[in-house]
């Protein structure tokens, strides 16, 4: 089982300075169907801005938060292509292409910037990546006026015709980052797990104990931790995959294995398993769709029961617009929960979210709009020490988001002049 960070494992003499050779993970969330973005723009500028009402759940990890507004996505755009916003927005949010308008087999978008970075550092690592979201993938069908279902519900391309399929059951996520890569051994061990009840943790509790022993303090609390932290989240698998009894006494039977039927459950855990892929180090490249673009799913849980993708189209409606709100809220309530995740963990001299670079947004700004221009965006982490303080950073009209992936890039060692439809490495830091 990989291992979080720890003292030990650094060179002698660098522990208090260890930040800077921690290594540098990079993510990528997406949220569908844009933002209500009176509600997600903060009124300032610079380093003392104040967080915006939907960014309040933010608030405990203030000194993390960077907020890019003016970043746009002309990949999007319709560049005489008609509709299909939200399918062009998915397949160029983290391409910057333009891709071709077809539901057939002939799909044709771009590399994405996760895989670009993948190729340089995904070596260093388990997995080159990891790619997950809370609902399936299509290679096919057609999902947005004439444009392919693999457009919309897939945000990592491994090239211009390869999208790569997420997951979104936690269970199988889980099996992929604690199987010991032998299928046959793989198996054995699921199955021994469920007809025992037992613990990923209790086939290496010897071996821990061991470990254990060669530690300062620092490293057996932190270590004590992570392995809390796993066995808290395979017993919250279990039972989710527990037979559930109405009220009536009938039976409701499960959705499958390891999905949750209620959406914040599936999330956290889909972020559990996120943060314990990059606390371990499984991988430092990761992307995670909230929902597949265009997703039309209803919240009743929070007052907002109409579907999401029906209620950005608000017509300037105030009760609609209100909903959206609610919406954007609710998604930022579990992007901090992840966040929590990362600022509990200790790395050499500070934090595990001081050495990322964490995007959060969406490739429409107003759904109403469709447009995709000075798009919601923000970024958590310090990048390494890269980015001394956070701000609210406000840039001229069309500047390409794919500047900012081109900075990002640089910071894991991509030696690149362009991404995208980048025009220069974005000035910010």
């Amino acid at each position: 089982m990989s291992l979080p960070l720890l003292d030990a494992m650094l060179p002698i003499g660098r522990v208090a300075a260890a930040a800077p050779s921690a290594p540098l993970r990079t993510m990528f969330f997406m949220v569908p169907n844009g933002a209500h973005m009176p509600a997600w723009t903060p009124a300032a500028e610079g380093a003392g801005y104040a967080l915006s009402a939907t960014m309040a759940p933010l608030a405990k990890h203030r000194e993390y938060v960077s907020v890019f507004t003016g970043l746009t996505l002309d990949g999007a755009r319709a560049h005489e292509d008609g509709a299909g916003d939200h399918a062009r927005s998915g397949a160029s949010f983290l391409t910057g292409a333009h891709p071709k308008k077809t539901n057939g087999a002939d799909i044709k978008n771009s590399i994405s910037v996760d895989q670009v970075a993948a190729q340089v550092i995904g070596s260093k690592t388990r997995f080159a990546s990891l790619e997950m979201g809370l609902e399936g993938s299509a290679q096919a069908g057609n999902c947005d006026s004439g444009y392919s279902c693999a457009y919309s519900s897939n945000l990592a391309w491994r090239n211009e015709n390869s999208p790569l399929a997420k997951e979104n059951d936690p269970s199988a996520v889980f099996d992929r980052l604690f199987g010991n890569g032998d299928n046959v051994s793989e198996g054995k061990n699921r199955a021994a797990r469920v007809e025992r009840r037992k613990s990923v943790l209790d086939f290496v509790q010897e071996d821990a104990g061991v470990l254990q022993k060669k530690l300062g303090i620092a490293d057996k609390r932190k270590l004590d931790e992570y392995l809390y932290a796993v066995r808290e989240v395979e017993n919250r698998l279990v039972n989710s995959d527990k037979l559930r009894v109405g009220e009536d006494g009938i039976p409701h039977f499960p959705r499958p294995a390891g999905v949750p039927r209620d959406w914040s459950e599936h999330c956290k855990l889909m972020l559990d398993m996120a943060a314990i892929a990059i606390r371990s180090d499984s991988t430092r490249v990761l992307t995670f769709m909230m929902a597949n673009e265009g997703n039309n799913r209803g919240y009743p849980e929070i007052g907002a029961p109409e579907g999401h993708h029906d209620l950005s189209h608000h017509g300037k409606s105030e009760e609609k617009q209100a909903k959206v709100q609610k919406i954007n809220l609710f998604h930022m309530q579990h992007f901090a929960y992840l966040l929590d995740h990362f600022a509990n963990v200790e790395e050499g001299g500070g934090k595990l979210l001081d050495n990322c670079m964490i995007i959060y947004g969406s490739g429409i700004s107003d759904g109403d709009r469709h447009n995709h221009d000075d798009l919601p965006i923000i970024m958590a982490g310090k990048a390494g020490g890269k980015i001394k303080k956070a701000s609210h950073w406000r840039f001229p009209k069309d500047t390409p988001l794919c500047d900012l992936y081109l900075w990002m890039l640089n910071q894991v060692g991509v030696k690149a002049d362009s991404f995208g439809d980048s025009k220069g490495v974005l000035k910010f830091s």
